[in-house]
């Protein structure tokens, strides 16, 4: 993967930028009738939830042209994409139950949505300790284990809409009024940059790690 040098700090410096500007957009967003400030967590919650999706997909599409040619640049890919599945996802997983401890009076429901999302993220966590911990041939049950996690996103996303859940549908975020939509988007797009910068840095740095180990392998021939 070859990028331009200039495309991680760009990205970084308008994510920097956007996540500046957040909090004053989303404070002159409209409370919500029933929720009131809490419902603020959306802001924040939604877009982890999407880039997290995204990673899971990057991941497993990286895993899936791996297995088939075994090429490195796409197993750089597909590590990063899972450790970026693994933040975003810890994120989801922290202001979700902030979240419904107002909307539901619990803090944990055992529904579909958080289910399924649970298991995506461990499923992620399991790939990393395998690539950690799992000796040789781990890259390719890793792999395996990605694609898993890769397909669990569109049952993530069409879960609320297939059974009856506490979490309201994927209409939600279409419907929403421009007064929350704006920072709902402005949000998104912060989230993405940021994400695409963590990204291209990470596989950098794991085609280094990867380099240096050939290297330190050369020597000992």
């Amino acid at each position: 993967m070859r990028t331009a040098r200039w495309l991680v700090p760009a990205s970084l410096a308008v994510a920097l930028l956007m996540f500046f500007r957040a909090p004053y957009l989303i404070n002159a967003a409209p409370e919500e009738s029933t929720m009131g400030a809490v419902q603020k967590i959306f802001y924040f919650h939604v877009p982890s939830a999407i880039v997290a999706m995204l990673s899971a997909i990057v991941s497993g599409i990286a895993s899936a042209m791996y297995l088939r040619g075994r090429r490195p640049m796409a197993d750089h890919v597909a590590l990063a994409a899972a450790e970026l599945v693994v933040l975003f996802g810890a994120v989801v997983l922290a202001t979700g139950p902030l979240w419904a401890r107002k909307a539901w009076g619990l803090w944990w429901v055992w529904e579909a949505r958080l289910v399924i999302t649970l298991i995506m993220w461990m499923l992620f966590v399991a790939y990393l300790l395998l690539r950690r911990f799992g000796g040789p041939g781990s890259d390719v049950l890793s792999s395996a284990v990605s694609l898993v996690g890769a397909v669990l996103v569109p049952f993530v996303y069409w879960s609320v809409n297939m059974w009856r859940t506490m979490h309201p549908t994927t209409s939600v975020v279409p419907s929403l009024q421009p007064e929350m939509m704006k920072p709902f988007l402005w949000s998104l797009a912060a989230f993405l940059a940021f994400y695409l910068a963590l990204l291209l840095t990470r596989v950098r740095l794991e085609k280094s790690r990867a380099a240096l180990e050939q290297a330190f392998l050369a020597l000992e021939d």
